[in-house]
């Protein structure tokens, strides 16, 4: 396949392809990947399919009993023992902290891929708005922590994993944490959601010369816990406010990981970077009614470079 540095990736995988398919042939022997929240819903079978590709995976998790039982049974599946579980609370920037610090040697995928959707109204002690402190500051302070070990792999990707929610919110950069406008769960979340594109564009730009690549994904639409906040009723309401028709086509846990896997292995984005996958694919410009693609706000250089200073001044404050 020849491509030039701004032509769409097309792949013969689809919407239905496992993440096991899509790995099928690569060997990630002497890999060594973290996955976060990789002990519930398209976390385990992310981490199944890279383990079972020979990868040394890492379980970035808060619930450690969680862990441990996931490890074992990603180990009775793939064989490969190199199963490990670490601590790490997104929301809580000691732990954060206190994972990098403690993360020895080069690391070759970090798969961002924990998340809190759709949550009633918090903010961390910090007074930073949940959802925008998990699903972004956390991992923001993640990946760059990680940097260092990133830099040492040699053509290291980070997978940041979206949602089609980011159509519903752009960054509000004036209130990002909810403080003088009113609380709306659903453009917190598509807020968040637009933070990890963005990052993936500008994470690319700055680490090119590192051989670090990032992209962004969404998964698709997969019955698991991150739904624990929203009912059926709210979820169609959701939709349809995003201009999508009520009904959603659900994956199973192994189709929703497979663009994930894809972005983290796939030899079609060899020194790829800045894009939003999905449907194991790189998606097109959103087109309004509709509920694929990617938003240009999602991919706008400038909002990309200004968020990425907000977030270091966030957490260096």
């Amino acid at each position: 396949m020849t491509m030039t540095e701004n032509s769409r990736i097309t792949t013969p995988f689809t919407a239905t392809s496992t993440a096991a398919e899509v790995v099928d042939g690569i060997d990630l022997t002497g890999r060594r990947v973290v996955v976060t929240g990789g002990a519930s819903g398209i976390g385990i079978e992310t981490a199944r399919a890279l383990a079972g590709a020979g990868a040394e995976v890492t379980l970035a998790v808060r619930d450690l009993d969680a862990g441990e039982r996931t490890a074992n049974d990603i180990v009775a599946t793939t064989g490969n023992k190199q199963i490990l579980v670490a601590p790490l609370d997104l929301a809580n920037q000691a732990s954060v902290a206190a994972f990098t610090s403690a993360w020895d040697g080069p690391l070759h995928v970090l798969v961002n891929n924990a998340g809190v959707m759709a949550s009633p109204e918090a903010h961390t002690p910090e007074g930073w708005e949940l959802q925008f402190a998990t699903n972004h500051l956390g991992h923001f302070a993640l990946a760059t922590g990680l940097h260092r070990a990133l830099a040492a792999a040699g053509g290291a990707r980070v997978v940041s994993v979206s949602s089609s929610a980011h159509l519903r919110s752009p960054i509000v950069f004036e209130d990002i944490h909810f403080r003088e406008r009113a609380y709306e769960p659903w453009s917190a979340y598509g807020q968040s959601k637009t933070a990890n594109v963005l990052f993936a564009v500008e994470a690319t730009k700055r680490w090119e010369s590192d051989g670090i690549t990032v992209n962004a994904l969404m998964p698709g639409g997969i019955r698991t816990n991150l739904q624990r906040h929203v009912s059926q009723e709210d979820l169609d309401r959701a939709v349809a406010a995003a201009g999508g028709a009520s009904g959603i086509t659900w994956k199973t846990p192994e189709q929703g990981a497979a663009t994930s896997v894809l972005v983290a292995t796939s030899p079609l984005l060899e020194g790829v970077g800045g894009r939003y996958f999905e449907d194991c694919e790189e998606a097109g410009p959103n087109r309004p009614g509709s509920r694929n693609g990617v938003a240009a706000y999602a991919l706008d250089p400038e909002a990309a470079a200004r968020l990425w200073q907000v977030s270091v001044e966030t957490l260096t404050r």
